[in-house]
């Protein structure tokens, strides 16, 4: 069972993840100038590099560790293009594009925060490979999207698709996480109910027939001669 310990939070990843979350507050502000803006999602994309950096270089990875990065990963994003949605930064469709992985993945963070089982499920909730390349497409899109670059729709399209497979790539962890769970509660259950095997009694050899002697041991000395 995955071990969340509450002093974890004070361990550097962790409190790198979480700098994310006032970053997250902080944006809506920022919004209205780019400059401002680019500010802000560069601090916050030093810490989305630096927190993974600093757990592998110092140890300190943790259960708790991962789901921080998740969860501030999602409220970034959401006030990231909700104040660029309500500066008309972005249009409604280029907003749910760049958002294609946080909404497939909502219904799995609502699960870990709100399900007691998801959150002792037996497997690693970090980033994978596709997870990454996903929030790094997705920082470059907003950077582009906001410095009005040429390519921004490109990056927009690059992130949906990128994101799209990411969180399928998520479902299916967590999936099979679930069923593993399952066999292993049932095989503990059936294990549970067969009684242990007793120990099976000595061999006794079986009495000698009717008007049969039983055989006489012979002495060492006499085996010899």
């Amino acid at each position: 069972m995955p071990d969340y310990r509450w002093r974890d939070l004070l361990l550097v990843p962790n409190l790198l993840s979480g700098a994310r979350v006032p970053l997250a507050l902080a944006f809506p502000l920022a919004a209205a100038s780019p400059a401002h803006s680019l500010g802000v999602l560069g601090a916050a994309g030093v810490t989305d590099m630096l927190d993974g950096w600093t757990a592998r270089k110092l140890g300190q990875a943790s259960p708790l560790g991962a789901v921080i990065d998740g969860v501030a990963d999602k409220l970034f994003a959401a006030s990231v293009l909700g104040s660029l949605l309500a500066a008309r930064v972005l249009s409604p469709a280029t907003a749910l594009l760049l958002a294609t992985r946080e909404l497939l993945e909502l219904p799995l963070a609502v699960r870990v925060l709100t399900t007691p089982k998801a959150r002792v499920v037996e497997h690693g909730r970090s980033a994978n490979t596709l997870g990454k390349l996903a929030t790094a497409l997705e920082f470059a899109a907003i950077v582009a999207v906001v410095a009005r670059a040429k390519h921004a729709k490109v990056l927009v399209a690059a992130t949906a698709l990128c994101g799209a497979a990411a969180a399928g790539s998520y479902w299916v962890r967590e999936l099979r996480a679930i069923r593993d769970g399952s066999r292993a509660r049932r095989a503990l259950a059936v294990s549970r109910r067969v009684p242990a095997l007793a120990t099976p009694a000595p061999e006794v050899p079986p009495p000698p027939s009717r008007g049969q002697l039983p055989p006489i041991p012979v002495p060492p000395s006499r085996r010899a001669a």
